[in-house]
């Protein structure tokens, strides 16, 4: 077992703040996993510093003076990170002008950090695992088996079990990779660990902006503590300096403060907390869950118009149909009792029931047809306005970032990789 003096030790050397168990656990462990060369996976919520473990492990081993390189492989385009990973030979693909060594090859001998090794493709997945099975490897567009001594260490924010059960991730490489698990504790588990960061942020920032140091109250420091920071530490260090840089008052009050806290998630719609599902409802941001709300809405109203539809073949709307359809209309103010056709809400712009009698051609079966053919060209341009919708998001990310993927993604919380996807999908010029 590591004492306590050698854990902050190491915490000096790597710049890593706080005391809280959970931490000094997670490093003690690390510690212990360095002189092997066993696979480590380092799970952790974004933000939360698992990229210093990884660190930790390749400097604490003797792999030290060996190459250390750190991939995020959410960030490499699913086409390419097979050829980023082991290689390529010269004219394997279209671009291969040359033949290239991958990192694997470039990293014999020393350490190969992934980081969101859930974002890896299947494909990859087995490549990854006959890597760690039988320190071999081929080069896209090779026969030849090459030989590696790669200390492998991956870290993720996602559930990988999950990933297993829905067919996403291999479970053979979950548990060759599993072997030694570190999990980085998220900041509104560390205590007090808030409260230094913070002060260690704002001292930085003091000294970056020539301005006095930030200081907080006892009620500022226990809101700080109470805050979730879905962002961590990323987030804190981006609070520290919003505080450093726009209050004049240096002596910050829980009140100050909260303004520049962002709403948390217990505060949306009471309506959105349900549909996250209790326990699951922190793996759902806002806008996840804004989300699930359109596309709730566009199934609703594409289930609206199969009712239509129905009461057209049916010659009316029918107490029958009410029933099998009754969600859509617990809103309005319709008695399944009688078997009168229900007076639509004045709310819905789509009638529920149209005589065809009342039309001007005097064709009944002609109006039906344009009706139906109407209905169905609508929800062909609904089910195109959420895309049209998300292209703009890209397009608007795109260009306040100026076409850096990597903050764009950031901004519309999704993977690099996912946005290179979709800015393919859409046909995105840069």
């Amino acid at each position: 077992m590591n004492s306590a003096s050698e854990i902050q030790s190491v915490k000096q050397r790597f710049g890593i703040i706080g005391n809280s168990p959970l931490l000094n656990h997670a490093i003690q462990v690390a510690m212990q996993a360095s002189p092997t060369d066993m696979t480590v996976l380092i799970t952790g919520e974004s933000g939360s510093g698992k990229e210093s473990f990884s660190k930790i492990i390749h400097s604490l081993s003797l792999r030290k003076h060996g190459k250390f390189i750190a991939i995020n492989c959410g960030a490499i385009p699913e086409g390419t990170i097979d050829s980023e990973l082991f290689g390529h030979e010269k004219g394997s693909f279209t671009g291969a002008h040359e033949a290239r060594k991958g990192y694997f090859e470039v990293t014999d001998g020393g350490s190969i950090f992934l980081d969101e090794i859930g974002e890896l493709p299947l494909g990859t997945q087995a490549r990854l695992l006959r890597v760690l099975e039988n320190g071999e490897f081929i080069k896209v567009g090779s026969s030849k088996v090459l030989k590696t001594n790669v200390r492998v260490i991956t870290a993720t924010n996602v559930n990988l079990l999950k990933a297993v059960e829905k067919g996403r991730f291999r479970e053979d490489l979950y548990y060759r990779l599993n072997t030694v698990p570190i999990f980085v504790p998220p900041l509104r588990d560390r205590g007090e660990d808030v409260v230094l960061l913070f002060r260690k942020f704002t001292s930085d920032f003091s000294e970056k902006y020539h301005v006095k140091p930030i200081m907080l109250d006892r009620e500022a420091q226990m809101l700080l503590m109470r805050y979730s920071f879905p962002g961590n530490i990323r987030q804190l260090k981006n609070l520290a300096e919003q505080i450093s840089l726009l209050e004049e008052n240096r002596e910050v009050d829980s009140q100050t403060l909260s303004k520049y806290l962002p709403r948390e998630q217990s505060q949306l719609p009471m309506t959105l907390q349900t549909m996250a599902g209790g326990k699951e409802s922190s793996d759902y941001s806002e806008r996840d869950l804004l989300y699930k709300v359109l596309f709730d809405m566009k199934r609703d109203m594409n289930e609206l118009k199969k009712l239509v539809l129905d009461s057209y073949k049916a010659n009316g709307l029918n107490t029958s149909i009410m029933q099998k359809h009754q969600s859509l209309f617990e809103d309005m103010e319709t008695s399944f009792a009688t078997k009168e056709t229900p007076e639509p809400s004045s709310n819905y712009a789509v009638p529920l029931v149209l005589d065809p009698q009342k039309n001007n051609s005097g064709n009944s079966e002609d109006y039906q047809e344009d009706v139906i053919e109407d209905i169905l060209h609508e929800e062909d341009d609904n089910s195109l306005s959420l895309e049209k919708k998300e292209k703009e998001m890209i397009l608007r990310a795109l260009r306040k970032h100026n076409n850096k993927r990597k903050y764009a993604a950031s901004d519309l919380g999704i993977s690099e990789r996912t946005l290179y996807r979709k800015i393919k999908q859409y046909e995105i010029d840069q």
